[in-house]
């Protein structure tokens, strides 16, 4: 296995972890029966390790990093055992959750491979399954490729070609790194131009980024071409540059570095379908204005009075075919979402959210947080640190949403019945808002800094209450066909 070189946004993630946030994604598999330490060794062995990533070393140098491979590699070091020790009074999800928020703040030897599994045998009758996967090796929805593999029937990443000579730097498929390069190079003198101008023209973007079909590059460099003529990403520059600091709550200020975790029971996807349908919206629009109203009363209920205040959190935004996320690496941009936590009706704060969300679907910002993340991983990291740090100024928190298997997966024999996971934060941002669907219900989960949210519990509470005033009102609205028009 040879060495290679971490591509520039790959290694930006690899530096941007710091005192109070981690850089790592952290899920939680239920499984039922429970599944036994050696024949998880075995599988992951098997499966995950052909994937050469988890076989490698981040190595970071002055210029930026390599991947190489870890001669003395131990499956032992990397699939390990652990212990609910509930406390007094605490339960089984409770113990879970504490060792969840534990062990998102404790950092991944950084002279191994950047990822473990823990495996509590015994688990309210099965087992919990815990991964901790550094956001350096890839995005979520390379991850979710990862994971699926890793189940019964799971299917091998595809075999490697041999690596040809390539201009630039190479990526896990031995390609270059051309999405870099085709945001950079065009966007590079006109980018500096646009620092401290304003505009509102957009061009076109999160619709065909978020969901590519066909030939990703083509479409890219179509829209590259159009935004040559300056305006539209000269605007989006802009906006993204002068976007002012997020509004103060008490879930705004500095980490203390140590997490808390919690989730939700799942919801049936199908009432959320409905409330779509009725309100002639979209279930992104109709979930993402739940977990508004939760983290309004959340705040209402401390004396953090939410009227008319908005809160903002970044989106990530997919940049790469499904089909080639089995390379590994990161690809996607951010898109800064505006959640409505001062309108009290939730009625009209899914229509807010509609609104701001098809605002969004025009913007060309995801690209250009791409290209801003790769220009980042050029530069000695308190430089990278300053650039990053725009973000969380900008941002309460990092929200993400997962479209998981419709119907249940079996792993090792036994039923995957609940999974969740977490998304970290970059800067002094203190939350991390994960949205996952799975075997027909979906499921809310939170990640707080122990300083800013001590109790993400309280949120998740709040949430199945505003889905069902959500829904109540929905069925009792007069409708008449005309939607939002209506």
């Amino acid at each position: 296995m040879a060495d290679e070189r971490m591509s520039r946004v790959d290694t930006a993630w690899l530096r941007m972890d710091n005192d109070v946030n981690l850089m790592m994604i952290v899920g939680v598999w239920l499984l039922e029966p429970a599944v036994g330490l050696a024949a998880l060794r075995a599988r992951i062995a098997d499966k995950l390790l052909k994937y050469e990533r988890f076989r490698q070393c981040a190595v970071a140098d002055a210029a930026g990093a390599t991947w190489v491979e870890d001669t003395d590699f131990d499956i032992a070091r990397h699939v390990l055992p652990a212990v609910l020790e509930p406390a007094a009074g605490q339960s089984e999800r409770e113990a879970l959750q504490s060792l969840c928020g534990h062990l998102s703040s404790t950092p991944l030897d950084p002279t191994r491979p950047l990822w473990q599994f823990h495996l509590i045998e015994h688990y309210e009758g099965g087992s919990a399954l815990i991964a901790r996967i550094h956001h350096c090796i890839a995005d979520g929805i390379a991850l979710i490729s990862v994971m699926m593999s890793i189940t019964d029937g799971g299917a091998d990443p595809p075999r490697r070609r041999p690596r040809e000579p390539a201009a630039g730097v190479t990526t896990e498929a031995g390609e270059a790194d051309w999405l870099a390069d085709a945001v950079l190079k065009p966007l590079t003198d006109v980018a500096v131009k646009a620092i401290g101008m304003y505009g509102s023209g957009v061009s076109r973007g999160i619709d065909m980024l978020a969901h590519p079909q066909g030939s990703l590059m083509g479409s890219m460099m179509g829209s590259l071409d159009m935004a040559r003529g300056g305006a539209q990403v000269l605007s989006d520059v802009a906006a993204l540059a002068l976007m002012a600091d997020d509004s103060p709550t008490l879930l705004k200020g500095k980490p203390v570095g140590r997490k808390r975790v919690a989730w939700s029971e799942p919801l049936p996807l199908v009432d959320v379908k409905t409330i779509g349908k009725g309100l002639d919206c979209s279930i992104n629009d109709v979930l993402l204005s739940c977990v508004a109203g939760a983290i309004a009363q959340y705040l209402a209920d401390r004396g953090d009075d939410p009227t008319g205040k908005d809160i903002r959190a970044m989106v990530p935004v997919n940049l790469r075919p499904l089909d080639k996320a089995w390379q590994l690496g990161n690809r996607f941009g951010l898109a800064p979402l505006v959640l409505p936590i001062g309108i009290a009706n939730p009625v009209e704060r899914v229509y807010a959210v509609h609104r701001r969300m098809a605002e969004l679907k025009g913007s060309y910002q995801p690209l250009l947080a791409f290209a801003v993340l790769a220009v980042s991983g050029l530069f000695v990291k308190p430089v990278q640190d300053a650039v990053t740090g725009m973000f969380a100024r900008k941002a309460t928190a990092v929200m993400t949403n997962v479209p998981g298997p419709a119907q249940p997966l079996k792993f090792l024999g036994s039923t995957l019945r609940q999974t969740m996971f977490w998304v970290p934060a970059s800067g002094d941002i203190g939350m991390g808002v994960s949205i996952l669907s799975y075997g027909g219900g979906v499921q809310f989960g939170l990640i707080t800094d122990e300083r800013l949210c001590p109790d993400p519990q309280a949120v998740i509470d709040r949430f199945a209450p505003e889905f069902e005033r959500l829904l109540l009102l929905t069925m009792m609205l007069p409708w008449s066909g005309q939607g939002l028009d209506g």
